[in-house]
């Protein structure tokens, strides 16, 4: 985890809601796992996915949605547990990591935790629609997706701007 994270991260554990609703997923190992593989940039999984449940708890809590299952399954929609960067060549295009790592996550979810079925759908769904076989039943699944979807864009284009700034 980066220092500049880290400071970020005490101000999202000092929201104490919020912590209150991970604080059993966000001390297990499986998810402390997650620092060890980069996401986007020099982003680790683990920074990502605490950056999308605290988004989304944020804003499920505003629309008085259930918060908790934002917030929980926000912080293990990417729950894969591997570089994804090394995905051999000529992998089929519905194999390749974007399609699969939903159902992996969620398998890998309901090894470590009790999953509500909300939860579910919302870590199977995260990448909708493109993988429009499994379709977001719930806001808070919708939530997650689009929060993840800003997220990831943030992480990945935000360097490259600093890059041109010369910084």
């Amino acid at each position: 985890m980066t220092k500049k994270f880290k400071k970020k991260l005490q101000k999202f554990l000092d929201d104490e809601s919020y912590y209150e609703c991970i604080k059993d997923v966000f001390n297990s190992d499986p998810v402390k796992m997650m620092d060890k593989f980069t996401q986007h940039g020099s982003t680790t999984t683990l920074e990502h996915c605490i950056r999308v449940s605290h988004a989304s708890y944020k804003i499920a809590k505003f629309f008085k949605m259930d918060y908790k299952a934002a917030a929980r399954a926000g912080l293990l929609h990417d729950l894969f547990l591997y570089d994804w960067h090394l995905q051999p060549k000529g992998i089929k295009l519905f194999k390749k990591h974007g399609f699969t790592h939903p159902q992996i996550a969620l398998d890998n979810a309901l090894k470590y935790f009790k999953l509500t079925e909300r939860e579910k759908n919302i870590i199977s769904t995260h990448m909708w629609p493109l993988t429009f076989r499994k379709f977001p039943k719930y806001k808070e699944s919708f939530v997650v997706s689009l929060v993840d979807k800003y997220t990831s864009c943030v992480e990945t284009i935000s360097p490259l701007f600093s890059k041109f700034k010369g910084n």
